[in-house]
């Protein structure tokens, strides 16, 4: 039986299921911050990169699955969430890009493929954008590349449960559990103003590239997915049915089976 949890009330009560034990983990300090890491497994190496407000720890339906089909798996938890540390300056994708990098050079990883949800994806595709080198391909899942993509925000039930468990989980795991207003509010101010890439800018992109967007995402557009799908050279676009923003946590098989499927077309 498939597990489902489109409401997100399994989530909201008990989080995702815990990571694996880890081969490795620690923090690698970069641009005024300490930058949690973990890593799984052994083979073709894989990072996975959270969402906004969200933390490594979200990807517990993923990463054993992925040690289990032959990779290594790195998780990060971005500057300021989970476990990492933040600075006074303000959040920034390149800064969260650069952070990637300098775990991908601590542990010697000269190549990798990135999966990336929301807030991560965007991460994942300026990493690749500026070095290209070091992807072999992004998974770019639910994010927009500049504000048109962006739906108007509505609440709901499903997205206050979502709130709810990033609160728990901040206050349990960040080194300044009482600031989750201030991190809230930070966050959001770079979501509303990043990223900025023109047409020219996602044309130059030269890695291998999946936009994947539920076909119920809260946030982004669906027309603005197409549109990354046309622009950057060769990228494919996935729709994934009867999910949402939050699909790696709502229908798990489904999400895992286009991760592998991505993956299958480097090794």
């Amino acid at each position: 039986m498939q597990r489902t949890d489109d409401e997100l009330v399994m989530f909201e009560r008990d989080g995702a299921p815990p990571l694996p034990a880890s081969t490795a983990e620690g923090f690698v300090v970069n641009d005024g911050a300490r930058i949690w890491y973990a890593v799984h497994g052994a083979g073709p190496a894989v990072i996975l990169l959270h969402g906004g407000l969200g933390n490594a720890g979200n990807w517990g339906y993923q990463v054993l699955v992925l040690v289990r089909s032959g990779h290594t798996v790195v998780v990060i938890d971005s500057r300021g969430h989970g476990h990492s540390t933040r600075d006074a300056g303000p959040f920034g994708y390149v800064r969260m890009a650069d952070d990637v990098l300098a775990i991908m050079d601590h542990l010697a990883l000269e190549k990798a493929s990135l999966v990336g949800w929301s807030d991560g994806a965007c991460t994942a595709l300026i990493l690749a954008d500026k070095h290209p080198q070091r992807v072999s391909g992004v998974f770019f899942f639910a994010c927009n590349m500049d504000p048109s993509g962006a739906l108007p925000f509505k609440p709901t039930p499903l997205i206050d449960r979502c709130f709810s468990r990033h609160r728990q989980d901040y206050q349990a795991l960040s080194a300044t559990p009482g600031d989750f207003e201030t991190f809230v509010a930070d966050v959001s101010r770079m979501m509303e103003s990043e990223p900025n890439y023109s047409s020219e800018q996602l044309a130059g992109i030269k890695v291998p590239v999946s936009v994947v967007i539920g076909e119920n995402d809260e946030f982004i557009r669906r027309d603005h997915a197409e549109y990354l799908a046309r622009t950057i050279p060769g990228a494919e676009l996935v729709v994934l049915p009867g999910v949402s923003h939050f699909a790696p946590l709502q229908r798990p098989e489904l999400f895992n089976r286009a991760v592998l499927g991505f993956l299958d077309r480097f090794e």
